[in-house]
């Protein structure tokens, strides 16, 4: 269509407009949808979570039934899915983990809570009382927006809470916290400040958190990654909040009380003495992976996940070199995909400690 050039009046504005307008809704109709699509399906068992607040439902799928005692069981492994709340096929991706894993996949219970969303609601005939985010907030931490106001990191608390239970779990001895995607980056925050971890290491279980190809990570100061690789304090030009919550510790979800702010140093202390590996695939290099974050607090941390993972690993493990627990192991030739990077060699290591990969 030609459009014509030099002054145009009103009713020639509005004739454009109007043939241009069908075009235009027509070109967003994928994007809309996509925005708006629900979860293909919802998981078909219900973890009844308590507070003073209220009770809510959190879908989840377990390999066992954990109301009566499972002494055969030593090892547990949680997995938490991406963006997509495809929780079926995380499930099925760690099941086949599993099978690799050989015996030592066969004492373990399996474990994946599904997150929902408020676009879940209608299509999926939701309960009034299961729990959804708006969008992917979950991913940080932040609270439900119904039934009641609960942080992801309540449900794992809960989900340790009966994992630690010795009249179900008498003879459990390790779990494995497990994310990919936005699951890894909400894994990667709860290991920084989950309210379960202390009681249950004290009560002898061993916790290990795998963290997969996230988007980004939580900084403790103000230094990123620079052009070349080195950190630095960042420039925050056009990115007034990249230090902030889910980038950095300010203005932290109400689930996180540190108090006065040298706490934080406290903190991160505890978090580099975990069992920590971060497993990253070395194709995971697209800087225009549809997945990927792309707000300026995601670049501020690089370019790409590779190259995220990387920088945040020598960033911690520079700052805390004594009592350093963290391991960066690398997936290679695997992108960003879930069950490629937990059923690959280093995948079944981290979640099941059966077979060897290398130190980074």
């Amino acid at each position: 269509m030609e459009i014509p050039t030099g002054p145009i009046r009103a009713v020639e504005s509005r004739q454009i407009v109007a043939r241009l307008l069908p075009a235009l809704c027509f070109a967003l109709i994928p994007i809309l949808l996509q925005a708006q699509r629900p979860v293909a399906s919802v998981a078909s068992q219900g973890l009844r979570i308590s507070t003073p607040r209220g009770s809510a439902v959190e879908p989840y799928i377990i390999s066992l039934d954990w109301s009566k005692p499972q002494p055969q069981i030593t090892r547990a492994v949680v997995v938490f899915h991406g963006k997509g709340r495809n929780v079926e096929s995380y499930y099925r991706s760690l099941v086949e983990a599993a099978g690799i894993a050989g015996d030592a996949g066969s004492n373990t219970v399996l474990i994946a809570p599904q997150f929902l969303d408020e676009e879940d609601v209608g299509p999926r005939g939701l309960q009034r009382d299961v729990l959804r985010w708006r969008r992917t907030d979950w991913e940080s931490g932040a609270p439900a927006v119904a039934p009641i106001s609960i942080s992801p990191f309540d449900i794992i608390d809960a989900i340790l809470a009966r994992l630690s239970d010795h009249s179900i779990f008498s003879n459990l001895k390790s779990v494995v916290l497990a994310g990919h995607s936005g699951g890894a980056q909400l894994v990667q925050r709860y290991a920084v400040v989950g309210r379960a971890l202390t009681t249950i290491s004290e009560g002898g279980l061993h916790v290990r958190f795998v963290i997969a190809n996230p988007s980004s990570y939580l900084y403790f100061s103000d230094e990123r990654p620079g052009a070349s690789g080195t950190l630095a304090a960042s420039k925050t030009h056009g990115c007034p909040n990249f230090n902030h919550w889910k980038y950095g510790p300010i203005d932290a979800p109400s689930y996180v009380r540190t108090g006065a702010d040298n706490l934080w140093a406290q903190i991160e202390a505890a978090y580099a003495r975990r069992d920590v590996i971060y497993l990253l695939g070395t194709a995971d290099t697209d800087p225009h992976e549809h997945d990927l974050d792309v707000s300026c607090g995601g670049e501020a941390q690089g370019p790409t996940r590779f190259a995220r993972g990387q920088a945040y690993f020598v960033y911690l493990h520079n700052r805390n070199s004594p009592g350093w627990n963290q391991r960066l192991w690398f997936v290679p030739g695997v992108a960003h995909s879930a069950r490629q990077m937990f059923t690959s060699t280093c995948g079944v290591s981290a979640l099941f400690d059966t077979g060897i990969c290398q130190d980074r």
